[in-house]
């Protein structure tokens, strides 16, 4: 008996954590409606944990040392399609040496471009991940609207009962740092919303974020532990899915949130959300957390390690008791 042919697809996506998780929906939605696809997803080896958890991709491509040697294993594999979610030299370079028909993504660089440099904002008011979707309006797939996925191998999972009893009754996950320092608030300032909060938290961040964490739980009152670098990125992503509430700024633990369903309060600084990359269908009760009269803002499309003002006014003004009241509100509730 035959065994039925497949459509083969490549997804390409490089970097960073954030941008793989909301590339999920495109593999979910593209297996779900085209039973007769096989995906393949190309990326870097940091990431691989996080792709072969994935049950929606049926092989995990890593890019080695040599790009023509990734290209000449690619090539073995007979793909049918290209999903470029990347789109850049690297990708480009690809697509020119494999002979298969590509679709990529839109990364809208000039309107970008013209909202930082000049004020104008020409972006649609459309997500990212729609964006990422558009490349497969080809093949007739659409968004689900069932939003991002994030599956947490059961080995990786943490017991609420290795945290201290204090935490086992509930906590807030607070992601206290960000690549950029310009996305990030200053450790007073975390440690003067977290001193108003009369409920346990924990500071989850990686390893980098470890001696802000150190910082803080000295200038801190109350139930306050420090997770940073404690645990793998599956580790760090069980303490957010167990937490009451996640308080973050602009990271990838703040997408993993969303594909958690959790209540988000995401703080932004010298991004924005119209960049298209805001908590996406995450819980009901998440909101997003700015101080818009900046006219500085944004000042980047990524950020940078110092304020180019100098006054760092769109993370030192953030109204510090009505967050506190929105914290309040969504515990409550």
């Amino acid at each position: 008996m035959e065994t039925a042919y497949r459509v083969r697809f490549l997804i390409i996506r490089f970097s960073s954590i954030g941008d793989i998780v909301l590339t999920t929906p495109v593999m979910r939605c593209l297996k779900e409606q085209m039973p007769e696809s096989e995906i393949h997803y190309l990326s870097k080896p940091a990431f691989k944990d996080l792709l072969v958890s994935n049950p929606y991709i049926d092989k995990v491509h890593l890019l080695e040392n040599s790009l023509s040697q990734s290209i000449k294993n690619l090539k073995s594999e007979n793909f049918d399609y290209i999903i470029d979610l990347h789109n850049n030299l690297r990708t480009f370079i690809i697509k020119q040496r494999m002979p298969v028909l590509a679709f990529s993504f839109n990364k809208l660089n000039l309107q970008k471009w013209l909202l930082v440099k000049l004020g104008i904002n020409r972006l649609p008011k459309i997500h990212i991940v729609d964006r990422y979707m558009d490349c497969l309006k080809h093949f007739d797939i659409v968004n689900d609207q069932k939003g991002l996925d994030y599956f947490i191998p059961e080995n990786d999972k943490v017991s609420i009962y290795t945290l201290p009893e204090p935490f086992r009754k509930g906590f807030i996950a607070f992601v206290i740092g960000a690549k950029h320092n310009t996305k990030q608030l200053p450790i007073e300032k975390i440690a003067s919303i977290i001193n108003k909060i009369d409920y346990p938290v924990i500071l989850l961040g990686g390893k980098e974020d470890t001696l802000r964490a150190e910082k803080l739980l000295e200038i801190t009152k109350g139930e306050v532990i420090s997770l940073c670098g404690v645990y793998k990125l599956n580790g760090s992503a069980s303490i957010i899915e167990q937490s009451k509430l996640v308080i973050t700024h602009d990271t990838g633990l703040m997408h993993i949130a969303s594909a958690l369903k959790k209540n988000i309060l995401s703080i932004w600084g010298s991004t924005v959300p119209e960049f298209g990359m805001d908590p996406y269908l995450a819980g009901d009760l998440s909101e997003i957390i700015e101080v818009k009269s900046i006219k500085c803002r944004p000042c980047s499309k990524l950020g940078y390690q110092k304020c180019p003002k100098k006054h760092f006014n769109c993370m030192n003004l953030i109204d510090e008791v009505a967050l506190k009241d929105k914290i309040f509100r969504i515990i409550a509730s």
